[in-house]
Order: structure tokens, then sequence, then C-alpha cells
């Protein structure tokens, strides 16, 4: 095979997977638009825990009403799961999607603070 010939298939192949790249990147682009996926971690069932649940939970109905899944998890029950995630403080909310990746500490009182850590409102 000529030179020719093997930089014109090499240039096809690349050309083929940068396009399966591409429309790889897209679906999962679609899948995931406009849906969060938020973890919040609490200590157990404290008044700040349940606070931060309550508050978590109807900022989410107000604004992500159908677009969101959030996970509790009680750090009591499944305490290897700080670690994983390098939980410093309880209750942390992680915003896993969309991204960029954002952590929220404290009870959820601040739905200003909320809006903006999950980019649904910019900070001013």
């Amino acid at each position: 095979m000529s030179k020719k010939k093997i930089d014109e298939s090499t240039a096809a192949y690349e050309k083929a997977i940068d396009e399966s790249t591409a429309a790889y990147e897209k679906a999962i682009h679609d899948l995931t638009e406009g849906r969060y996926i938020l973890r919040l971690y609490v200590a157990g069932t404290t008044t700040h825990a349940l606070r931060a649940i309550s508050n978590i939970k109807r900022i989410c109905e107000e604004h992500l009403q159908g677009r969101y899944e959030l996970q509790v998890i009680d750090l009591y029950q499944q305490p290897q799961l700080a670690q994983g995630e390098q939980i410093i403080a309880a209750p942390t909310l992680i915003k896993k999607l969309p991204l960029p990746l954002r952590r929220i500490i404290g009870d959820m009182s601040n739905e200003e603070r909320i809006l903006v850590g999950l980019d649904l409102r910019k900070k001013t």
C-alpha cells in the first residue's frame, strides 16, 4: 500500500473516531440536559439534618420540578460513603449533574445560596 493510501486511511479512521466521540458526548449531554442529580449527606435525624432535608426538597420542587433526583444519605447508616465523597461536615449537598460538581454545606436554609450553587441563579 502506498504512503498516500495509508495517510488517507488513517485520516478517514481518525475522522470516524472523532464523529463517534462527538455523537457519544452529544447523547450523554442530551440524556442529562436539564436533569439534576443531587446527594444530601446528613448525620442522623437531628433537627439540623431534618431541616436540611425539608429545605432542599422544597427548593427542588419549586425550581426543578420533575427534573431532579435527590438521594438522602445518612452517614450513620452508611459511614463508608463519607470518605468516598470526602464529606467533612454534615449536612452537605453535592450536585453531581449537571457539571460542574458543587458542594454546599449547611441546613439549606439560604435559598439564594442554594440556587447559585445549583447554577439556577447568577451570583449577585
